[in-house]
């Protein structure tokens, strides 16, 4: 069993660097780890040594965001307790100015400490303790994602009678008005909104978002479609997230 996951894995490091050296990067991408405990650094660092992806350490919030303005990393690693300045504030401040893929860790399993963080735009939760093959796996899981998006076939603004979805710079607006979104509220919005009519379990909404088989608690996506309604104007005639109760969501649209 390890022989073949360890297998599986090298394949897809192999189809990822395939994609990043023809597809939407030209570099392997850098990795910023943040966190203040030394074993997280070590633990990860020997496994994306191992996957050949560079990366940077901080160890308080402070030197987060100082490395993440000098290095221009393509994927943040950031833990929710550090010194200095909290992950959630690290999270905050990023998402001020880049939509960067945000993957947060915290030793809190609480659903709280892993809404604020979701809230704040992070693009992936994973409670400690962890694998680093997990971690590995979320990684390679974006940057597939990503890759996806920039070269699916979908056009990437959608629009509707008071509402606008803008994948190629992630954002929403609704009735011509600009509306704060988080990369995942977008993303969730685009899915849903580029099907309508269908409905979605949370697994599929899961997989295609998140870019990865979940086996962890779905509920995260009902968190997101919660604060999407809060941002779009669920009541207009016009469309609206419909929640089809035992089996998931749909956007439908007039």
């Amino acid at each position: 069993m390890y022989r073949q996951q360890t297998r599986a894995l090298a394949r897809q490091t192999l189809q990822l660097r395939a994609i990043l050296v023809g597809g939407f990067m030209s570099t392997t991408p850098h990795i910023l780890i943040c966190d203040d405990d030394p074993v997280v650094h070590e633990s990860l660092g020997l496994y994306l040594d191992a996957e050949h992806f560079p990366y940077s350490s901080a160890y308080d919030g402070e030197e987060a965001l100082e490395k993440f303005a000098s290095e221009k990393p393509d994927l943040v690693i950031l833990d929710l307790m550090m010194p200095k300045m909290s992950g959630t504030d690290v999270c905050r401040t990023i998402r001020k100015t880049s939509n960067v893929p945000i993957i947060m860790l915290t030793a809190k399993g609480e659903e709280i400490d892993r809404v604020l963080g979701l809230e704040l735009g992070a693009d992936d939760y994973i409670v400690k303790p962890f694998s680093p093959r997990e971690v590995i796996a979320r990684i390679k899981a974006v940057f597939r994602r990503i890759h996806d998006t920039e070269t699916g076939q979908k056009p990437s603004v959608l629009r509707f009678e008071g509402l606008e979805i803008n994948l190629d710079n992630y954002q929403v607006k609704v009735n011509n008005k600009v509306v704060p979104f988080t990369p995942k509220e977008v993303e969730i919005l685009y899915l849903l909104a580029s099907h309508p009519g269908q409905v979605m379990n949370r697994e599929q909404i899961l997989s295609k978002v998140w870019g990865y088989d979940y086996f962890g608690d779905t509920r995260t996506v009902d968190t997101h479609i919660k604060r999407i309604r809060q941002k779009i104007d669920n009541d207009s005639p016009h469309y609206g997230l419909i929640t089809v109760y035992g089996v998931g969501y749909k956007f439908e649209a007039s």
